[in-house]
């Protein structure tokens, strides 16, 4: 699969996002109480940041959206820096594709702001926003669990928790497409909210077989970037 540009993407949401924030009135917006206490508070007629991403042209990989601040929005100039920023600078958004689920090398991997998880170059790079967003709501990066599992792991894992765990070879932490959200995420009323309402902007969601009432165990913990999915016809019923 070719690289994916972001250049031209980010630069058209900027101006989507400078021109609304021009026209729209100001959103009144406080900093953060406490973790997990939703902080966004627009007036009525104020879009959404769902809402500004949407009326944007479709891309590859989401940028950074306005992040509450105490004395209100930045003016456009900063966030015009903001928005053109790298995300994760270790990482370039590039697809590899040259081997098997579970078999990925680290090399062509990208590493998360924890040092540890890893991620398909643009599912890592659309989560990284996502994380830098949710970090200015909630004061605190998102906790994972679990992200890319490579074969040796998997097959551990469908042999300790049969009925969880996917098949070895098919799931799509093997594709680097998947993550695992910690307790402190799902057991947060305020978080879940802000990542169903936000996470899809990104590209990331829980899949329909995860939620209540799916075809699959309810893993409220268990997103996964969609476009990627998509690609590789791994949306799973």
């Amino acid at each position: 699969m070719k690289p994916r540009p972001h250049t031209l993407a980010r630069a058209l949401v900027v101006g989507a996002i400078g021109g609304a924030t021009i026209a729209v009135p100001m959103f009144g917006l406080t900093a953060p109480s406490a973790v997990g206490t939703p902080v966004v508070r627009a007036t009525a007629d104020a879009p959404s940041t769902a809402e500004i991403l949407a009326s944007a042209p479709q891309q590859t990989t989401p940028t950074s959206v306005l992040a509450p601040a105490a004395t209100g929005l930045r003016d456009v100039d900063q966030v015009s820096r903001s928005l053109t920023r790298d995300p994760l600078p270790s990482c370039t958004g590039v697809v590899v594709e040259t081997s098997g689920n579970g078999q990925i090398p680290a090399k062509d991997l990208c590493t998360l702001w924890d040092g540890v998880h890893m991620l398909r170059g643009d599912a890592a790079v659309a989560l990284t926003e996502l994380n830098s967003n949710f970090k200015a709501a909630f004061g605190r990066n998102l906790c994972l669990t679990d992200a890319y599992r490579t074969l040796a792991v998997q097959r551990r894992l469908a042999y300790t928790k049969p009925g969880l765990a996917a098949m070895p070879g098919t799931s799509n932490h093997g594709w680097g497409l998947a993550i695992d959200l910690c307790g402190s995420e799902t057991g947060s009323s305020s978080a879940m909210a802000w990542l169903h309402k936000n996470g899809p902007a990104y590209g990331w969601d829980n899949p329909a077989w995860a939620r209540p009432g799916g075809s699959g165990p309810h893993e409220p913990w268990h997103w996964e970037y969609v476009p990627g999915t998509t690609a590789m016809g791994t949306n799973y019923s």
